[in-house]
């Protein structure tokens, strides 16, 4: 089932964080269908957060989808090379965002192998934000592209390019392990809050 636009509306981006946990990321792209159980999320918490984006109010042309409802794709380039996807959450004009670190491979695993480049044994494919984009074939010009069904028939936008589903897979609490997130050091204080989800999935 893809998750609806109620999913990602809510005003705790923790919590999505951590839902968003052992759901399902779908990519179809160029007639490929690939997709990744998501292992790996970090929560940024808009305007009071000192590792956003959108810190302090920040508003730009690429920051710009931060401040739209949640259920669209945030996906920014990171020195120029690596596109890394991100969730918006909330309402309205309340910057928050969900970064996907890291995904176990589940669908379409060939065509993934060969985005990468890698042969069949390769480990920890699907780890880091830049190999999870890389693997599931999004660039940064898909940010703004909708994640939800709903409202889609009212925007340009005519079908389903990114989606999210629910496999009904609910990690434990005994399964996920919180940290800082990784990268931010230039964010003070904010850089130690455990914003870093990990699910060690079996």
């Amino acid at each position: 089932m893809i998750l609806g636009a109620e999913f990602y509306l809510r005003n705790n981006v923790t919590i999505v964080a951590r839902e968003l946990l052992g759901k399902l990321l779908v990519t179809n792209i160029d007639g490929q269908k690939t997709s990744g159980i998501i292992t790996e999320t970090e929560a940024y918490q808009g305007v009071v957060d000192k590792a956003s984006h959108a810190y302090g109010g920040k508003l730009t042309n690429r920051t710009e989808v931060m401040y739209r409802p949640g259920g669209f794709a945030y996906v920014y380039l990171c020195y120029g090379i690596h596109s890394l996807f991100n969730v918006v959450t909330n309402r309205k004009d309340i910057p928050h965002a969900v970064l996907i670190r890291s995904i176990a491979p589940f669908e379409g695993i060939e065509h993934m192998l060969a985005r990468a480049r890698k042969g069949i044994n390769a480990k920890n494919i699907g780890v880091g934000p830049g190999k999870v984009s890389k693997l599931l074939g999004i660039n940064y010009g898909l940010t703004g592209q909708r994640l939800t069904l709903d409202f889609i028939n009212k925007s340009k936008q005519k079908e389903l390019t990114i989606w999210i589903e629910d496999l009904n897979e609910n990690p434990k609490k005994s399964e996920i392990e919180m940290s800082p997130r990784i990268g931010v050091d230039y964010a003070g204080d904010d850089a130690l809050l455990t914003y870093r989800y990990v699910y060690n999935r079996k």
